[in-house]
């Protein structure tokens, strides 16, 4: 019995170690790998999630085709820059980037003395084609959306076409010194002849540059194509972008706003500071939303009612929680937990999800204006809350409409924006 008991406790050996043998290379790989140090997204979940896909994850690998799907789309375009508009920002500067008010138009022909046809007159709701043919806005919302998708595309294939494309597109428009982008967004938003500039277009980045920031430490982890001189040079312009935004004017007014403007931008800032490595301005700026965001912003039963009062009040209450959870995905990082806060009525992150769930799920109609109501645009933030341990949410994710190129949380757990940003 015993003799018997020795030969199957052999056998059993020898099948572990053959087991551990197999699974060593996907284990060894892993432990070498750094965690990419990204600012929103949880690198440590990101690499898990890559071992979980080596290991042949059949959900994963459906959304692996869905982010490989996107990439695959943007081999065949850019880079981009920022020097290519048909007339420069009103300094002179190509290098400067400029985007224009939507809904204002000129009054004139243009002419060799007048080439912008001024003086403007605002046209409410009729967007002028000039914002999208005339200036930066689209082509900057392409490197954003293109970076990203690479990014995650050779992350979780490591096909290095992805990685090079994505290397290809941030040197054009951010590092090259013929077609780079000057750190500043002093023309953003400008109306021809009458402003420069304005604080609110700072907005054109803050909406999304957070992206291509964990996109670039993602690249850092070893992306063929991205150098070590092309990750200096990055953490450079980050740097100086940051001080743009905190000792400008611009930056300043748009750091005052009391709606989702001011909330972006403290989600940019902490971001910023924490990838170039200042945590302790990352970690006050997170802190600071507590009294500064939160508390005025939503109110006790979870509704923004700055957000409300608009038009499009689906739209821009899911736009300003996605500021507010990705500022919590932050706060993680340095050790705030932004999602545990409650203000002077009981106003929470959680409360304002909560808000929107009957309407995210379906179970009840949107009661507030909305030009144009898309169910899936709450549907990362719903995830973010859920991941968060709100039990409401948790039940809510099977509800949850799919978003337009499947649902991707899997792969990138960070809410993004799912419905037109445009306008």
């Amino acid at each position: 019995m015993r003799a018997r008991s020795r030969v199957r406790f052999g056998a059993l050996l020898t099948a572990a170690a053959a087991l551990a043998s197999a699974l060593m290379p996907v284990a060894n790989a892993s432990a070498r790998e750094d965690a990419p140090r990204t600012a929103v997204l949880d690198g440590e979940r990101l690499q898990r999630t890559k071992l979980r896909l080596q290991h042949g994850d059949p959900q994963l690998k459906r959304s692996v085709r869905d982010v490989t799907t996107r990439a695959d789309a943007w081999l065949g375009q850019g880079p981009w820059t920022v020097v290519d508009k048909p007339k420069p920002a009103p300094g002179g500067d190509v290098h400067d980037y400029l985007s224009q008010a939507p809904y204002w138009w000129p009054t004139r022909a243009p002419t060799a003395d007048n080439p912008w046809g001024c003086p403007y007159e605002q046209r409410d709701g009729q967007r002028n084609p000039e914002v999208d043919t005339g200036t930066d806005r689209q082509d900057v919302e392409k490197v954003f959306d293109a970076t990203y998708d690479l990014t995650l595309a050779w992350y979780y294939t490591g096909k290095k076409r992805y990685a090079e494309k994505a290397a290809s597109v941030l040197r054009t428009w951010f590092l090259a010194p013929a077609t780079k982008m000057n750190p500043n967004l002093d023309h953003a938003q400008f109306i021809p002849c009458k402003y420069d500039g304005r604080a609110i277009g700072i907005i054109d980045f803050s909406q999304s540059y957070t992206s291509v920031v964990d996109a670039i430490a993602i690249l850092g982890t070893g992306a063929p194509g991205w150098s070590k001189s092309d990750r200096s040079a990055m953490t450079k312009w980050n740097r100086d972008f940051l001080g743009w935004l905190v000792d400008s004017d611009f930056g300043k007014q748009e750091g005052a706003a009391q709606n989702n403007h001011g909330t972006f931008y403290d989600m940019q800032v902490a971001a910023l500071a924490y990838a170039t490595g200042d945590t302790a301005l990352a970690r006050r700026t997170v802190l600071d939303a507590r009294a500064r965001r939160i508390d005025p912003q939503i109110a006790g039963d979870g509704g923004q009612p700055q957000e409300l009062a608009r038009t499009r009040s689906w739209h821009y209450s899911t736009f300003d929680l996605v500021a507010y959870t990705r500022l919590a995905a932050i706060g993680r990082n340095v050790g705030v937990d932004l999602w545990s806060h409650q203000g002077p009525d009981a106003q929470s992150l959680f409360k304002a999800v909560g808000y929107l769930l009957p309407a995210a799920t379906g179970a009840a109609r949107w009661p507030h204006p909305e030009l144009e109501f898309h169910r899936f645009a709450a549907s990362d933030v719903v995830h973010a809350a859920a991941d968060a341990g709100d039990p409401a949410a948790r039940r809510a994710v099977p509800k949850l409409e799919t978003p337009p190129g499947g649902d991707l949380w899997a792969l990138r757990p960070a809410a993004e924006q799912l419905d037109s940003i445009a306008g």
